[in-house]
């Protein structure tokens, strides 16, 4: 008998390449395991540096997400906010060789690399292969936007300028975003500093290389500003967001001890009555502007939720019986606990979405970069929350009595204004949570990009 000539079966094989980051990673992964559950014949290799790998192997995903590593080719995540400078640079230039070397040696061939915006040494690499790149913005539309026009601040004389002097000055020329005061936008725009805006610059203006704009956003919470995108580039673009593991909220938890204990006491307290404070998990506040935090939301007598990294004792001793600290924790099923009522927040992206999917308002206190704009958003523009700072962008210490009074206001549940707060909150939870519901704007999004990358659309 002859021997029958077997077709060999085709894997659509995504390549995922997250910017080393947390805020990055994430978003990415989540992503991944949704177009996993959308199509389980999907392959999806992730692309981590070996601490990275270290760092996320033991968290539970899909079979057909496989874990790929290269060198440590980049500062360690540890103590990277020392050196950010150097560890920008190297996520820049370092990474590009060893994932093409990796690439080379993938068994099945890749039909589409899904890379963070701040790779783009993913499109040289995509180009060179002759692959579709779909390039993933892991922070908000306003932002990209802000990023993407930034020549019409040059021409309208508003870079560089000095955010103190300046602050009030109100801009209204960037297509789809809505008017905002220099303060509000991100601090390094105004410094006379163009290596730090350079890489963000850049990556920006090369996504036009890329053949899909993903946004880890929903449409709905921003529709003039992918209006403005979508009239600018020729290529699909798809906000799939809230990238947030909310698909996971269904599962049991796998809880060890410390999970259960933290549980146990939220359990044990009222509805709507705890705030949750988080710094998020890069760049912290200064020594005396915590010790103003702690101070007052003691004296405001509101429970508190504190998710605090390094060294915890000192902030436990100061806290008392009325507040927990915890080193870690599931944040987004934290959230959606309905002892919590606010959510006190740096304002990165992540966050933001996850406040608005657990339907709580937020007491914005941003440190850096987007987290400025972000919070202007949630106070401005949705307004579901209040400002920590009366100035973004300037280098006051907020006191402990004003912290101990914006607390208690913002903590009460029963007054109109409180009311009225979390009514506007819920109604933008619904918009999030429709979204992603079936046939909702992003579930829709996502079938229509694996469509696309399936077929071989390009």
């Amino acid at each position: 008998m002859g021997t029958v000539e077997v077709e060999p079966i085709t894997v659509c094989h995504v390549v995922a390449l997250p910017s080393p980051g947390r805020g990055h990673i994430n978003p990415m992964m989540n992503l991944c395991k949704l177009l996993s559950s959308k199509n389980p014949q999907l392959l999806i290799t992730f692309v981590v540096t070996k601490e990275w790998h270290g760092l996320i192997e033991l968290d539970p995903k899909p079979d057909n997400i496989q874990l790929a590593t290269i060198p440590n080719v980049i500062p360690s995540e540890h103590g990277r906010a020392n050196h950010f400078a150097a560890f920008v640079e190297a996520v820049y230039t370092k990474m590009e060789a060893p994932v093409e070397q990796l690439m080379d040696g993938l068994e099945q061939p890749v039909t589409a690399i899904v890379a963070d915006t701040f790779l783009v040494w993913a499109l040289r690499i995509g180009n060179r292969r002759n692959i579709p790149v779909a390039s993933l913005w892991t922070q908000s539309p306003t932002m990209f936007s802000l990023l993407h026009h930034f020549e019409l601040f040059k021409e309208n004389g508003h870079f560089p300028l000095d955010v103190s002097e300046h602050g009030d000055k109100i801009i209204e020329y960037i297509p789809g975003v809505s008017t905002t005061c220099i303060a509000d936008l991100p601090a390094k725009f105004f410094v006379d500093d163009p290596k730090a805006l350079q890489k963000p610059l850049e990556a920006v203006s090369q996504v036009v290389e890329a053949q899909y704009l993903l946004f880890s956003s929903v449409y709905e919470l921003d529709p003039q500003a992918f209006e403005a995108l979508k009239a600018k580039f020729a290529f699909p673009i798809y906000p799939i967001g809230p990238s947030i593991p909310h698909f996971e909220l269904s599962k049991t938890l796998t809880t060890n001890q410390n999970d259960i204990d933290y549980l146990h006491w939220l359990d044990s307290q009222p509805k709507k009555s705890v705030l949750y404070i988080s710094m998020g998990s890069f760049l912290s506040v200064s020594k005396s502007q915590m010790d103003e935090i702690v101070a007052g939301v003691k004296s405001s007598g509101v429970r508190a939720f504190w998710v605090a990294r390094g060294d915890t004792c000192e902030l436990r001793d100061c806290v008392g019986d009325l507040g927990l600290v915890v080193p870690w924790c599931d944040q987004l099923r934290v959230l959606c606990h309905d002892s919590f009522g606010g959510f006190w927040s740096h304002c990165g992206w992540n966050s933001t979405l996850e406040a608005v999917y657990a339907g709580l308002p937020i007491l914005s206190f941003p440190i850096i970069w987007d987290q400025i704009p972000n919070g202007k958003q949630i106070v401005e523009d949705w307004r579901i929350g209040y400002r920590v700072k009366k100035k973004a962008g300037v280098e006051l210490v907020v006191s402990s009595e004003e912290i101990a009074d914006l607390v208690k206001k913002f903590m009460d549940v029963e007054s109109e204004e409180g009311k009225d707060l979390r009514e506007r909150v819920k109604q933008l939870q619904e918009v999030c949570r429709g979204a992603i519901a079936n046939g909702g704007s992003s579930d829709t999004n996502l079938d229509a990009f694996l469509k696309d990358i399936s077929q071989g659309h390009n």
